[in-house]
């Protein structure tokens, strides 16, 4: 049998194997996401937030060609290049490359570099309340986070228990400028894969038998969250497009992932409604980077029958029937939504 990486072969066989799948046609999954919540556009910013209605949420996540498996996502590269205002407020920190780091495998290390494609989802919403109204750091804290999504388990982490700090092959997600947990809260997350992808894990452990890397039934990141600082919260105007300055902004960076993942980024930034100081804009986003070969290994598929005809970028997109549930296994668009309801949803009660 062709030899797979094992974060690849787990996501094709999570849809593929006749033992975990049915054979009817992938569609996206349903979250709970109630349609007249969201509002889909094709630029946030290009919205009128005072025409928005109380509950509704504007929402793009530059999903074009819904029938191409990898739509929404975008080489790290372009992104900086097509997109640097948001590439600068959502990479985890300023200067932030592709990583290159040493890889050991069978006893012989190699440097190897890693390639990384992104997606971004943006909402907005209203709240109607003023700025100054609204205690962010409420939603800045371990508790709120359990409450956003309560199928992922969180508990704080210290600084020196964070993994690029203690482990010497995860220096390149070190920050430059001063240590992870300096500006906030560390939080260690793991979130156990619901439906039948553990199922299709087990059986993509079985069949790389003798690989030195096991696939986790879970996936497990560390994030620092904060509120963010007055200058820098100032700075996301340009960002946001909205004509009034940035009251405020909440910040969740995700700096580890066990598999798959590299990064992500939650971003809330908080501003007066134009000509109704009363009313707060509030803009979100979420950045979720992923590692290109998981999605670049198409052509290995048709020697493998198990994978025929399977893209895991249906997985990770939401576009297989194998999608489940309402968090990350119901794939990143389904999960991004969801994230962003419940967020507003929180801030608009308080």
């Amino acid at each position: 049998m062709n030899t797979l990486r094992p974060a690849t072969l787990s996501l094709a066989l999570l849809a593929a194997h006749p033992a975990l799948a049915q054979t009817a046609p992938q569609t996206p999954a349903q979250g709970p996401v109630a349609s007249d919540r969201i509002r889909e556009v094709p630029s946030v910013a290009g919205q009128d937030p005072a025409a928005l209605k109380p509950g509704t949420i504007l929402f793009t996540d530059h999903r074009d060609q819904p029938a191409n498996p990898e739509s929404g996502l975008v080489p790290y590269l372009d992104w900086l290049r097509l997109r640097p205002a948001e590439a600068a407020a959502l990479s985890p920190f300023p200067g932030y490359k592709e990583p290159d780091y040493a890889q050991t495998v069978n006893g012989v290390t190699k440097q190897r570099h890693e390639t990384l494609k992104v997606y971004v989802a943006e909402g907005r919403f209203v709240v109607a309340r003023p700025p100054e109204a609204i205690d962010l750091n409420a939603f800045a804290n371990l508790d709120f986070v359990k409450r956003m999504d309560p199928v992922i388990k969180h508990k704080t982490l210290s600084a020196a228990e964070v993994t690029p700090t203690k482990d010497p092959a995860a220096a390149f997600a070190r920050r430059p400028d001063r240590p992870w947990c300096d500006a906030g809260t560390c939080i260690e997350s793991r979130y156990d894969l619901e439906g039948k992808l553990p199922l299709g894990v087990k059986l993509a452990n079985k069949l790389e038998e003798g690989s030195s890397k096991k696939i986790a039934e879970y996936v497990s990141f560390q994030s620092e969250l904060h509120t963010l600082p007055p200058e820098q919260a100032a700075a996301l105007s340009g960002l946001t497009k909205l004509a009034t300055p940035v009251t405020g902004g909440i910040e969740q960076t995700i700096f580890w992932v066990n598999q798959i993942l590299r990064f992500g980024k939650f971003l809330a930034v908080f501003q007066p409604m134009p000509g109704d100081p009363q009313k707060t804009v509030v803009t979100t986003y979420m950045a979720l980077a992923i590692k290109a070969d998981v999605l670049d290994r198409k052509a290995e598929y048709a020697r493998v029958p198990v994978l025929k005809n399977l893209l895991p970028a249906q997985v990770l997109m939401g576009n297989s029937s194998f999608n489940t549930g309402s968090s990350i296994s119901a794939g990143l668009p389904t999960y991004a939504r969801n994230r962003i309801v419940a967020f507003a949803d929180a801030v608009s009660r308080r």
